[in-house]
């Protein structure tokens, strides 16, 4: 939720910090701006409501030349307090246009602090939080003459979540930026140094950068970086190199970012599970937890948000199927707020793709205060919740840009399973030959993945026949549940139709009552041999509804003629173990998904009312 992009150095800072926010933004926004220290003394602002495109057009309508400066900082903003208009939009100023500030997050006590500067005769021109902020550095460095003790000040006053971004005309060569649970990465070059919520915005330059951590404030310069706490002391700093480059970034041919992750879903599967096998045991990547800890687990929650929700659901299947231990799926936000029953022998597994997700980081921390252990499923490297955490397992999907998941979510189930083979190997629930087998099979999985993607031409054209459709149901059985609940939120995201996912038991109980003539109903079928018993049932589920006049649309495995007569329209998928499906039927709701929205005429890239990054509750 929300861009920025920071910019000291030897290059044009408007060209930088434009070409970042246009690889942000994938994160979503409604408006977007720039400020360039353009000279001591001299500031340089513009900002649109709206794409970015009307950001660059109004650039070249005033004249680039007059934002040149080697220093620089950009926001896409998501609106929060205001509406999403010119005014509204980052940066915002100081009364004396000598100080400007972007924000990502929610200032909680804003209200206070905007009426204490009005007392003192400031007028504020925005209804932003984020104005405030620029009043109180000016009033801090008014009294101090430093930015970074400015900052620091002022961080001190804040309450709530934030990543700020400030720079002053007195110190034209400086950027200093403060981060509160809200994402914020550091990119180190040869005399230029960047800031942004996400690598991709400055991958171009460099692959070297620093994760900034909670309640830190660094100053930038074209010398490099330096960090401390809100109290001005020296922190330790986490470098990582970033091993995917700015190809991985681009289309590459597609129209979509969406349609080339689809894709690549063989490649991520693959990606995570290597080198998590080593000498016949599962190894996670970073384990702060003794054999012996993981021994005492009693309980397992998983928590999450959205499509890494679903991942959770999936995973406890297998989880309790290999370790028999009790494992509930909790939706992150409301995890605290129900006061879970934790102690030191329950393990939560927390999934999210930032690493950053405002709930399952709060979950998190509720979860630690309980003295439960914290396992992170993750696919940002340094990422706050992994630091958390007492165990990391991350996933190595790449960057995903489209707003609605695909590769990550496979790799999140990927992921999950693994840490169900590492607990069912640490408790001694499955044999050594058991677990090497439960591992092979799952790294077979890339290759069925990539069988589906190589048969998906009848699944398109089935999403443009879609296309106007009024409503959509998913049923499914078992792991195929989360996999229709996954589909309908895809088709929510994309197609803004209304869809829903059920537990195909609970037709009968009331969802029934939805069916009518010519109704699309996507049904995900087990397999025949690995559970003979839900297929008999589902059979009589699809021609319950059939007999109803809806249109049936069954994914069975390959070979399952049982269903044909059932079937309207018919997507075979290949034969995986049951605890495996998910990986292979999740793949033509994606497309499905994403064709009928094309058909619709909508950008399945950027998904309105949508962000990539959830950094406030």
């Amino acid at each position: 939720m929300c861009g920025i992009v920071g910019y000291v150095g030897h290059r044009q800072a408007l060209d930088v910090v434009v070409a970042g926010l246009r690889r942000l933004e994938y994160r979503g926004y409604d408006s977007a701006g720039v400020a360039v220290v353009t000279g001591p003394g001299q500031l340089a602002v513009e900002r649109k409501a709206g794409r970015l495109a009307n950001l660059e057009a109004r650039l070249d309508e005033v004249g680039r030349d007059s934002f040149a400066g080697t220093a620089g900082m950009g926001h896409t903003r998501w609106a929060t307090h205001g509406p999403p208009v010119d005014r509204n939009a980052h940066p915002h100023r100081d009364a004396a246009n000598r100080v400007a500030v972007v924000h990502n997050g929610i200032i909680e006590n804003f209200a206070a602090l905007r009426a204490e500067l009005e007392a003192d005769g400031v007028e504020l021109t925005s209804d932003t939080d984020t104005e405030t902020v620029a009043h109180l550095i000016a009033k801090e460095y008014a009294a101090r003459h430093d930015l970074p003790a400015s900052m620091r000040a002022v961080c001190h006053r804040l309450t709530g979540a934030f990543t700020l971004v400030v720079t002053h005309v007195d110190e034209p060569d400086l950027i200093v930026a403060a981060r509160r649970n809200s994402p914020l990465v550091v990119g180190v070059g040869e005399g230029e140094t960047f800031l942004a919520s996400d690598v991709a915005a400055f991958i171009e330059h460099t692959r070297d950068a620093v994760e900034l951590g909670q309640d830190q404030v660094v100053t930038i310069s074209r010398d490099g970086y330096h960090v401390t706490d809100f109290d001005g002391g020296d922190v330790q700093t986490h470098p990582f190199h970033v091993d995917w480059d700015l190809s991985a970034a681009e289309k590459g041919g597609h129209e979509y970012f969406m349609l080339k992750e689809i894709e690549e879903q063989p490649a991520a599967l693959a990606d995570t599970l290597r080198g998590h096998f080593v000498d016949g045991r599962v190894i996670l990547d970073e384990q702060r937890m003794t054999d012996q800890e993981l021994r005492n687990v009693d309980k397992v929650f998983v928590v999450a948000c959205g499509t890494a929700y679903h991942s959770g659901l999936v995973a406890k299947y297998a989880i309790e199927h290999w370790t028999r231990l009790p494992v509930e799926v909790e939706l992150a936000s409301e995890f605290r707020y129900r006061d879970p029953v934790l102690d030191r022998d329950t393990l939560v597994v927390a999934v999210s793709q930032s690493g950053e997700t405002a709930d399952t980081l709060e979950a998190v921390r509720h979860a630690r205060e309980q003295k439960a252990r914290v396992l992170a499923v993750c696919n940002t490297n340094g990422a706050q919740i992994p630091r958390e955490s007492d165990a990391v397992l991350y996933t190595h999907a790449g960057p995903e840009v489209g707003v609605a998941s695909t590769k990550t979510f496979l790799a999140q189930i990927a992921a999950n399973l693994m840490v169900g083979l590492a607990l069912a190997q640490a408790r001694g629930t499955k044999y050594a030959d058991e677990i090497a087998r439960e591992f092979n099979e799952l790294a077979g999985m890339p290759d069925a993945v990539r069988k589906v993607l190589g048969t998906t031409d009848h699944v398109r054209r089935l999403g443009r026949d879609l296309a106007d459709a009024k409503a959509v149901l998913f049923l499914g059985r078992h792991v195929g549940y989360p996999v229709a609940l996954e589909g309908a939120l895809k088709l929510k995201e994309l197609a803004y139709m209304h869809a829903e996912g059920f537990a195909a038991g609970e037709l009968k109980h009331g969802p029934i009552a939805l069916i009518e003539e010519g109704l699309p109903v996507v049904i995900v079928m087990p397999s025949p041999k690995g559970r003979a018993v839900l297929h008999a049932k589902m059979v009589s589920n699809i021609s319950e509804i059939q007999a109803r006049g809806a249109r049936t649309i069954v994914l069975a495995e390959e070979g399952d003629e049982t269903v044909r007569p059932f079937a309207d329209e018919l997507v075979e998928i290949p034969a995986v173990p049951t605890l495996l499906q998910p990986l292979v039927a999740t793949v033509p709701l994606q497309v499905l998904s994403a064709e009928i929205a094309r058909a619709r005429g909508y950008d399945v890239d950027k998904p309105r009312n949508l962000a990539k990054s959830v950094t406030v509750e």
